[in-house]
């Protein structure tokens, strides 16, 4: 469930509603961010060893949004960080006015920025993170689409820098977009579609990285608002790939599964019988998530979808320690970057690495040879912080690298407390 997306003109947007949820209860007291370093430490060790109960553990993939906007690399700030109401550049407690409840630990950044998605990619491996699955809308010269296509391939090639897989998440409603602005006939729909898919099977389907299930390339699509179960049948059996296709809440005549997602007005019990419903199939895709807590009545860009509430952090263990008990192979954590609708794990200023050391301590009590402990979750905003005040490259490189092979003693040493030589 989304709202606002990107292939919306910028200046208007409009919502694709899937739901009416409710407003539901006010947020929680936040945490001090000086509790942070402790504070990790004891989320991590209230996880428990049963969670990767079994053979093989259930690989974990965050969903990743490429649209964020930001200088230098962009011209002006873009509508995911104002939404046309905010203005990011710090308050008078120095914290970044965008338009979201929270604000980013490293401040609103660009999608494209290549420091940034290595900070972000060595984060989600210091977190035991397997891969992403980034929000794609395309690569038609439409609106942003180019745009985010540009990012998205970016962030493919940082997640491969970091030894992490990836699949992408096809936002399909843009076709019926290009149809309503007359760029794509109505009766090409499924031609558009599937001439999209076929340049993703000729440029990511074969590369190593991306991701498999069932032995086929991933590939999952969000909500129902773009093309219908006949004309997704008809495009998967256009492509000319076999692939493993997963729709969003409800298994399509042509999926081979469902992925879950947050719903506003159901809460975790939506959660709850997602996995019920699928327990015990390897193709369906369980969901995680900290909260929900979206900015658009405050945007005045429409009422709230509603509200799950972050709860000191049980709904981000109690959504991933169902997940991970599901029998589903990949387990997605929704989602890493969603500023606008809170349901970020990203850290942040309120809740610091405290999400990231949960998905931690879920993979350190499961997997004996992992080498990273809650302390070094801040080992990656080190490094990009010593990036952006200018320090030595190739030293700098050597750090990445150590994070990369899993040298945790390298990584510490090369990065310490206090700031790099």
């Amino acid at each position: 469930m989304r709202t606002c997306r990107a292939d919306l003109p910028r200046g208007l947007p409009l919502a694709f509603p899937v739901m009416s949820p409710p407003r539901l209860r006010a947020s929680l007291p936040r945490l001090s961010r000086a509790l942070f370093p402790a504070a990790v430490v004891v989320l991590a060790a209230m996880v428990p060893a049963a969670l990767w109960a079994g053979e093989p553990r259930p690989l974990v993939f965050v969903h990743v949004m490429p649209w964020y906007e930001a200088p230098p690399q962009a011209p002006g700030w873009g509508w995911h960080w104002t939404m046309n109401r905010f203005r990011p550049g710090g308050d008078e407690e120095g914290r970044a006015t965008i338009a979201s409840h929270y604000s980013p630990a490293i401040g609103p950044y660009d999608s494209s920025d290549d420091d940034v998605i290595e900070y972000q990619t060595l984060s989600m491996r210091v977190a035991g993170v397997d891969g992403v699955i980034v929000d794609w809308y395309g690569s038609a010269d439409f609106r942003d689409h180019a745009a985010l296509h540009r990012a998205t391939e970016r962030i493919v090639a940082g997640a491969e820098r970091a030894g992490l897989s990836f699949a992408l998440c096809y936002e399909d409603q843009t076709v019926t977009a290009l149809v309503e602005a007359g760029r794509v006939p109505a009766e090409s729909r499924v031609e558009h579609a599937a001439g999209e898919l076929r340049r993703l099977a000729g440029d990511w389907f074969g590369r190593p990285a991306h991701a498999r299930l069932a032995g086929r390339p991933l590939l999952l699509s969000f909500g129902h608002a773009g093309l219908d179960d006949d004309e997704w049948s008809r495009v998967l059996e256009a492509i000319g790939t076999p692939v493993t296709y997963l729709s969003e809440h409800r298994r399509r005549p042509a999926a081979g599964g469902a992925f879950d997602w947050p719903i506003p007005a159901e809460g975790v019990a939506a959660t709850k019988a997602f996995v019920e419903r699928s327990r015990g199939q390897a193709t369906s895709m369980p969901v995680a998530y900290p909260r929900f807590h979206d900015i658009y009545a405050e945007a005045g860009v429409h009422a709230s979808w509603g509200r799950i509430d972050d709860a000191d952090g049980a709904t981000f263990r109690d959504t991933l320690a169902l997940a991970l008990a599901s029998g589903a192979e990949i387990v997605q954590v929704a989602t890493w970057n969603d500023w606008g609708e809170g349901t970020q794990i990203e850290p942040s200023r309120e809740h610091g690495t405290r999400d990231l050391a949960v998905l931690q301590g879920a993979r350190r009590a499961r997997d004996g040879a992992f080498p990273w402990e809650p302390a070094d979750l801040v080992l990656p905003e080190r490094l990009l912080a010593a990036r952006r005040a200018g320090a030595e490259r190739s030293a700098l490189d050597r750090a990445a690298a150590a994070i990369v092979a899993g040298d945790a003693a390298l990584a510490r040493r090369l990065l310490p407390e206090g700031g790099t030589d």
